[in-house]
Parts: structure tokens; sequence; C-alpha cells
């Protein structure tokens, strides 16, 4: 109903359940239907349309019980089944009605085929019935003796019938030896007739009606002997149904019918995503970051608690997949939509919130996957030094519960998870203060299940706590390494040396002593801010500037000032709304 579908989009509208509509027209007329929806600047008409189809009666998708009798009992069918009935049901149709029609031409036949042997025998017929005292005798007179029958005979023959009208049990009546025997129906026609069908064009016309009545009954015979034939009349009917009564259709039947997801829904677009240290997500569109003049001051991308700050933060549209990967190996899967959106002063919510976590579960790492970069591969790493690559392909079939990405031994958890070219430098940090440097193409490609090959030889005790990947070796970037007891320094990436993949690495940092256990690593430039965590909760923001660029094999400077029983746990990079601004440029 157009006024229904009129009001419903106007309700939609008002209740702000559908945004980007400015106008709504009813322009109708004796031509035919027609609405227009006029649509506010820069909206998607794609995005639109599937909404309206989504939550109107624009499109309607509904499904159907083929219930139907056959022998009298309801049945479930398929469309096959249901086909394969109905033409067996027009086979019976059909058969029946032609038996009767044949049975009525055989009938006029009949009678056509008396008058013609008496229009034959015209004036012997006449003479008799003249001799007769009374019709009775006539009648007798007719049906006892056998006439001259030539005329029949081209009739028949002309139509490729040898019997005639006559069933070829009726032996005592049509045509014999002697001639032609009238039946009883026969004979009385004739009495019946009257003088003015004795005319030169009357009998004419009663041969020409004989002569088309046996062509129906030839056609009749056809039809009933050959199923090619009765199946040539189902379809000629079929056809002039479809000719007399058929129209276009107004509505279309597809073969396949995709439903409308949520992505459907979605305006296509840019937005930057945060990921807090304390696990706090949200999504901002990129439209709230305004390109500044050089030297300006930029804005914030969130606000977070004194104990919390910015870890991640990515680009990506939000018709992109995110791969979240948890500490026990499995992967699940969010689209950038689904990630709240919240203003520059709000911190989100718990990604643990978006996702079906067990009770010791929690994200190590979020992967961005968009069409771009679906060839690469996703490599990961393990507490106990195992390394595994994958082919992106492999978790291109998300499910709602997750999948395992890699094949956790005992005591073992995922650390880092990170995408790689083929061609990368793969470097791993362990607790006992080495690093190890490999090529990539050392980790050949696995299957999603498989749990991976030794990345590093570690001491009993010891375990990885951090992964780097570089594709090329910059002046800029250096290696930061801490230690829990507040130690640390920054070291040339060309101070770590390529080796093979499995060996124990070369030193990091010197550990043990004053420094303690290596707890962090990661790649910074001069620029970048750190933030020191430690097990109390205490946070310490420092320049990286400020911690000089020493050798691996020292001990480093202190890094933070902690109390007694304090350890340093954890440290990130800052990223603040200036590199927002700068990854959306």
């Amino acid at each position: 109903n157009k006024a229904r579908l009129l009001e419903k989009i106007a309700e939609l509208v008002r209740d702000k359940r559908l945004e980007g509509i400015s106008g709504l027209r009813d322009e109708s007329d004796k031509s035919g239907m027609r609405v227009v929806i006029e649509l506010k600047r820069g909206e998607n008409p794609e995005v639109i349309l599937n909404n309206l189809y989504q939550h109107t009666q624009m499109q309607t998708v509904f499904g159907i019980n083929l219930v139907a009798l056959r022998n009298n009992q309801p049945r479930l069918f398929t469309l096959v089944e249901l086909l394969e009935d109905f033409i067996r049901h027009r086979r019976e149709v059909v058969t029946r009605r032609t038996l009767f029609d044949l049975k009525k031409a055989r009938a006029r036949a009949h009678l056509l085929e008396g008058l013609a042997v008496a229009l034959a025998n015209i004036d012997p017929v006449i003479e008799l019935i003249k001799k007769s005292t009374s019709p009775a005798e006539a009648k007798a007179g007719l049906l006892a003796r056998a006439w001259e029958s030539r005329v029949v005979d081209q009739m028949l023959e002309a139509s490729r019938l040898q019997e005639g009208s006559f069933e070829k049990s009726a032996d005592e009546y049509g045509m014999s030896a002697e001639g032609y025997r009238l039946s009883p129906l026969q004979a009385q026609a004739i009495l019946d007739l009257r003088l003015h069908r004795l005319t030169g064009l009357e009998q004419e016309k009663i041969r020409e009606e004989y002569v088309e009545v046996l062509k129906r009954i030839r056609e009749f015979l056809d039809i009933l002997e050959s199923p090619d034939r009765l199946m040539e009349v189902i379809r000629a009917e079929l056809v002039d149904i479809k000719d007399r009564y058929g129209d276009s259709r107004r509505t279309e039947i597809n073969d396949l019918h995709e439903d409308l997801e949520d992505e459907d829904l979605i305006t296509p677009e840019d937005r930057v995503v945060t990921l807090s240290h304390e696990g706090y997500v949200k999504s901002q569109p990129v439209s709230d970051y305004h390109a500044q003049k050089r030297g300006g001051k930029g804005r914030v991308a969130t606000r977070t608690k004194e104990e919390d700050f910015v870890k991640r933060l990515f680009v990506a549209n939000t018709h992109d997949t995110v791969m979240c990967f948890s500490n026990l190996g499995k992967v699940y899967w969010l689209k950038v939509y689904q990630f709240p959106v919240a203003g520059p002063q709000a911190r989100g919510r718990p990604i643990i919130n978006l996702l079906p976590l067990s009770e010791s579960e929690r994200i190590t790492a979020l992967l961005p996957i968009n069409k771009s970069n679906t060839e690469g591969f996703v490599c990961m790493v393990t507490r106990r030094g195992v390394v595994k690559k994958c082919e992106i392909g492999k978790f291109s079939r998300p499910r709602s519960i997750g999948l395992i990405a890699v094949d956790l031994g005992e005591d073992d958890e995922l650390v880092e998870v990170a995408l790689t070219t083929g061609q990368s430098d793969i470097m791993l940090f362990t607790s006992g203060g080495k690093a190890i440097r490999f090529s990539e193409s050392q980790v050949r490609q696995m299957g999603r299940t498989a749990r991976g090959v030794r990345g590093v030889n570690m001491k009993h005790g010891h375990e990885v706590i951090s992964m780097l990947i570089f594709n090329e070796d910059s002046d800029e970037e250096t290696v930061l390494v801490a230690t829990e007891n507040g130690f640390g320094k920054r070291s040339e990436l060309n101070e770590f040396p390529l080796k093979n993949r499995g060996g124990q690495g070369v030193i990091a940092i010197k550990v043990g002593g004053r420094n303690g256990a290596l707890i962090g690593a990661d790649r910074v430039i001069k620029g970048d801010d750190l933030m020191l965590i430690t097990g109390s909760g205490r946070l310490v923001r420092t320049r990286t500037g400020e911690i000089p660029v020493v050798g691996r094999n020292t001990q480093g400077v202190r890094l933070i000032r902690l109390d007694d029983r304090e350890n340093l746990v954890s440290i990130g990079k800052v990223i603040d709304s200036g590199e927002a601004l700068d990854s959306v440029e």
C-alpha cells in the first residue's frame, strides 16, 4: 500500500531511525505510481535504499510452503515435484477431454456417414420408402440390404481412417464385402431427413461436414496415441493462456536472494579507531580532525583516566574488518562500524564487552584488514618462543565465537601479532635480555590451526616479551628496551645482526643485578613519548629523546625511580591526536 509506505518512511525519518532524507513527495498520476525521495547533500543513495528495503515494504522476502493434494492426501512439494504433478494433471485432463470429444465426433460421424450413403443411393432409398406401408417397414427395409458405399470409401481413404465411424467391435454394421450396412440410428436419421436436405447444395454440406469430422477424429486419435503430441497440446494451451491473460510482472522473482546485512546499512566513511592500555576502544569520524597549519596544537583524540593512555590508533573504513587476537590463541572479528562512536572527551567501551571472551582471556593485538592488504601474512609469537606465519586469507571466514589462530602448548599464550609482507625482518625479545633478528622467509607458511616453529631458543624460566617487525632499516628509528627495575636504553637497529631462526640471539641489554629482567621493547623515533607503567599502577610519561642511544651490551640508564618492592611491568609508546592527524593525511 503506497499510503502506508509513505507513512512508514515519514515515521522512520521523524524517529531518526532513518537519516539522510530531506524530502518525500508523492508524484503519482494516471500514468503510474511515482514516489520521490530527496537526500541530503553527501548522502550515499545505496545506503539509504538498503535501509528502505530493510525497514519498509519496498522489498519483501517471504517463504512459501508448497502444500497440495496428491491422491487426496496433503503433501509438501518441491518446485520440481509441483511442476511434475501439474503436468501429470494436465495430461489426465487433456486425455479425458480428448476421449470425450472423440466419442462425440464418432457419434456425429456415424450419422453423417449414414446420410452420405443415403445420398449416394438416393433413388433406391426414395423408392424403398415410397413402397413401404409404415415407417417401421421403411426402417426395416433400410437395415435389410447392403448399400453401395464408394463415396464413403473415398472419404475414409482421404482421412486415413479404415474403420470409419464404427468401433472395431461393431462388425454387423458399416463396411462389409457386400456393401455398407446401416445401423438403426442411421436408418432413423435417414427417415427423419427433410426434403430440402436433398438439394445439391445441402448434399455437399453433409459430405464436407463428414470429411471435417473425420479429420477431427484422426486428430483426437493422434493425441491419444502419441505422448509427444499430447505435450504439444498442453504447451499450446498454456501459451494461449499466457498470450490472452499474461502481462508484464510488476515485481521481480530472483533465484538467489542475499539478505541485507548491517554493513549494507552503514555509510562508508573513514574513522579513527583508538584502543587504550586498559582495553577501552572507540571510533571517531575522520571529519572530527580538521587540517591545521604547521605549528598547530592539534586536538585531543581521546580522554583517558590518569592511569590509562592510548596504546593503539589506526584509521580504517567503516566497512573494514578488524581482527582481534587474544592471549589464548583465538581470533575474533569486528567491523569498524561495530566499535562505539564517541566524542573526544569519551573513553569508549571496554573491548571485552564487544567480544565473547572467557574469564581469563584478553585481547593482545588488533589488526585492521581492508582490500589493500589481503595479500600479506599474519605473524604470531607465543610466550614460549614459537613463531607462526599464516596467510591472511586463512582468516577470511569469521565466526561469532571466534576461531583458533594458533595451537598453543601447555602454559603458553599468544604475546604479539603483526602483519608482514613476506620479506620482512622479525625481531624477538626475551626476558633474559636477548634479542634475535631473522628473515621472515625462514618461517614457512602454515595452516590456521598449526602450532608453529621455534623462533628463539631460551633458557629455562625465560620467555618472549615482545616482537617487532621491520620492513626496511631507518636511520631515525631506534630500538628501545626497558627492564623491571626501571632501567632502559635505546640502540641502533643495525646493531642487531640477522641470524638464523631458532638461535639464542644477541644481548639487547644486560639483565640481572641492578637491571632485573627485560619487560618491554618498542621501536621509537626521537620525538616519541613513552609511558612507563609500574606494578602499583603508577604511570610516568617521558620523552624518548632524553634516553641515550648506546650499544647493545650495556646496562642502560634509569628511566623511572621505583619504590621498594615496586617493579616496572610495561612500557608503551604514547599516541596522541597529532599522530592521528598525520595518519589521516
